[in-house]
């Protein structure tokens, strides 16, 4: 098991590598759909150009 983690500079297998990019992606995609939505609305409400 240590030889898995040993060519890794974060410590992660690369399973678990895959899965904290998946996590990470999902959530950064939700906020930035969020932040569209929310940037879209103030537009509508008071446009600021």
């Amino acid at each position: 098991m240590a030889e898995e983690r040993k060519g890794s500079l974060s410590g992660l297998t690369e399973g678990e590598a895959r899965e904290f990019h998946g996590i990470f992606m999902s959530s950064f995609i939700g906020f930035t759909v969020v932040a569209v939505i929310a940037h879209v609305l103030v537009w509508m409400w008071r446009p600021w150009l």
